[in-house]
């Protein structure tokens, strides 16, 4: 015999990680624009950000109305709102 078979909850290497999610929407200004991201679960909202083309450093993330630290997981679908906090100039 081999031995006992691998637990029920883990997942052989090749199998893909579960997809999530994301709605980022950017409100700047008066104005706001919306983008959809599919991302892998556990992938972290600074990383979501960053991906809808904004500056995580230098933004205030809401889901809902509660802030979100950047280190936060994604570990299911989402909407939030990013208010960046700096402009250039």
């Amino acid at each position: 015999m081999r031995g006992d078979p691998p637990a029920a909850g883990i997942l052989p290497l090749s199998a893909s990680p579960q997809r999530v999610t994301v709605e980022v929407e950017v409100v700047r200004g008066g104005r706001s624009r919306t983008v959809r991201l599919e991302v892998a679960s556990g992938t972290l909202v600074r990383a979501a950000v960053r991906a809808a083309g904004e500056a995580p450093e230098g933004s205030l993330v809401l889901c809902g109305e509660t802030p979100l630290p950047l280190d936060t997981s994604i570990t299911e679908d989402l909407r939030l709102l990013v208010v960046p906090t700096f402009s250039g100039g």
